[in-house]
């Protein structure tokens, strides 16, 4: 792909001048780029995981999808693991990148690009994200991918950045048009007067149709093209039923059902088709799950979850687990975050400060606010606004603090899993054995998930604690405990099945618990003035990013 820019120069510039004019008077000088590298500068826009997983990426300039993925999933790979730096070039492209947690916002550029600029502009896509996300997480961020794909195409144009600022992408992304509210404006004006004429004329026409019973006379009909006419009664009864149910959601009308046989699609047919089919595999002893059981853990549990008595200052702590061991023991890593979103209803609790009891001695980071009072947090573990004066958002949840843990340490799993396939005659024995190592969690809804060999049918079950469930679509066995806590702290579950000891992994395991990992709790609400108490409320949640046993 060759691309042209035409330059005026003068003749001191432009060594071709030399042969138009020796006398030194300035003419015109054309230069063909025909470099790709000279006329483009940031290539693509992206942010991925650690792993280089792209979840959005946004290219600038012709690029096929595989390209991008290759050149991103080369990322990692680069950085050198204990240097900091904010960029990474290869024999190609330039990477200037900017951690964000467990994510990474990543500019490709090409290498005789100015940096200093590519700097600027990586500063800007990194305060873009958090406008449009409320957490800096890969969920978040594929939600809102198409507004954050808008907000990169305002920052940058064929590869050069635009004089934007935060205030002028925001404005741009929203599109608000005077002229369109006042078009709307116009519009339910005129349906307004519309309405209120045919509420004119329907009574009217009732009006007349009074007048003409109490003369005796017939009323006045109203005909059309090859229709008999109609009585004033019925089509003042239509007009006034049009103008009431205009008001009212349309429902459209069954259809009416055919007098004779009829060869068409009947409803409820195909369910009586599928219950026949269900209750055939049903017969065969193949165990069927609902599409509530489909569902993963965290959402059925939001689903199911009892209503939490909200008060007018409620707090949620949420933790979400990331842990990763070897099948030989050993933990490769383990991450958790956690953070305590608050969320304010009314607006006389708006200037209050949060009590924390931090009772964690693993070692864990915590990190408040930007708005937060941080000496006042360290000192007195309290959670407060650094202007007193101010207040805190109401009806939004605000994180006033977080914290991460990572390690690879092994006795800070909270649930170890032991499997141990072992060869026979006839395929293969697995023991399956968990143990909980914090007595003080109590985990529901737990599933051990072990993946199984396909086409070899379904596993002959020995000895279990709790239930299973065979999935023989996915090939997997699911290892099901409703509770598992300081009085079942452990387990075990034995079958036998045709294959080799590497069909057993990676084995994964979802729960989720009421009770944080570290201890990290709210015990107390005060006002800033008069420090007087607050009732509030807490919801706790500890849940399973991955957990995997490879």
């Amino acid at each position: 792909i060759f691309q042209c820019t035409l330059f005026l120069l003068s003749s001191t510039d432009n060594p071709l001048d030399e042969n138009l004019d020796n006398g030194g008077n300035s003419c015109l000088g054309f230069k063909l780029l025909s470099s790709f590298s000279q006329t483009q500068v940031l290539l693509a826009a992206a942010v991925c995981t650690k792993a280089g997983k792209a979840i959005v990426s946004r290219q600038f300039v012709e690029m096929t999808r595989t390209r991008i993925e290759g050149l991103l999933a080369a990322f990692p790979k680069l950085m050198n693991t204990g240097k900091q730096h904010t960029f990474v070039e290869t024999e190609s492209v330039r990477y200037v990148y900017q951690p964000m947690e467990k994510l990474y916002m990543v500019l490709i550029t090409t290498k005789n690009s100015n940096i200093l600029e590519d700097l600027e502009t990586l500063r800007l896509f990194s305060r873009v994200i958090p406008e449009y996300c409320r957490a800096l997480e890969e969920n978040e961020i594929s939600e809102h991918c198409f507004d954050l794909i808008f907000a990169f195409d305002e920052i940058v144009a064929l590869g050069y950045r635009e004089n934007v600022n935060l205030a002028q992408i925001r404005t741009f992304t929203e599109m608000d048009s005077h002229e369109e509210k006042v078009f709307r404006a116009v519009r339910e004006t005129q349906e307004r007067e519309a309405k209120a004429e045919m509420r004119r004329k329907a009574k009217e026409l009732q009006q007349a149709r009074r007048d003409a019973e109490r003369q005796g006379k017939k009323a006045p009909g109203f005909g059309g093209f090859g229709s008999s006419a109609v009585s004033g009664s019925s089509t003042a009864a239509m007009i006034t039923e049009t103008i009431i149910e205009t008001d009212k959601p349309k429902v459209a009308p069954a259809p009416a059902r055919p007098s004779g046989p009829s060869k068409a699609l009947k409803l409820g047919a195909k369910g009586k088709e599928v219950d026949n089919f269900v209750d055939k595999l049903k017969s065969e002893g193949e165990t069927i799950m609902s599409s509530s059981m489909g569902k993963r853990t965290s959402e059925a549990t939001k689903v199911h979850a009892p209503p939490v008595n909200m008060e007018s200052v409620h707090m949620k702590i949420e933790e979400k687990i990331t842990l990763t061991c070897g099948r030989d023991g050993g933990l490769q890593n383990m991450e958790l975050h956690g953070m305590i979103m608050l969320r304010i209803s009314d607006d006389k609790y708006g200037r209050i400060r949060l009590h924390v009891e931090n009772e964690d001695k693993k070692g864990v980071q915590l990190q408040t606010h930007p708005n937060v009072d941080k000496k006042l947090f360290t000192a007195e573990s309290l959670i407060g606004l650094k202007n007193p004066e101010k207040s805190f958002p109401v009806n939004s949840d605000v994180g006033v603090l977080k914290w991460r843990l990572q390690t690879t340490e092994e006795s800070f799993i909270p649930l170890t899993i032991n499997c141990w396939p072992s060869e026979s005659g006839n395929g293969c024995d697995v023991n399956i054995e968990y143990e909980l190592q914090e007595d003080n969690l109590e985990l529901n809804d737990v599933i051990i998930t072990i993946p199984l060999p396909s086409g070899v049918g379904a596993p002959v079950i020995g000895e279990i604690d709790g239930e299973y469930r065979h999935d023989s679509r996915r090939n997997t066995l699911e290892w099901c405990l409703p509770v598992i806590d300081a009085k079942n702290k452990s387990g075990s579950l034995e079958f036998s099945i045709a294959g080799q000891p590497n069909d057993f992994f990676p084995v994964q395991v979802s729960f989720v618990s009421k009770k944080n990992y570290c201890n990290i709790q709210v015990t107390k609400v005060t006002q800033v003035d008069g420090n007087s108490p607050v009732r509030f409320s807490t919801e706790t949640t500890f849940l399973v990013d991955k957990y995997e046993i490879l």
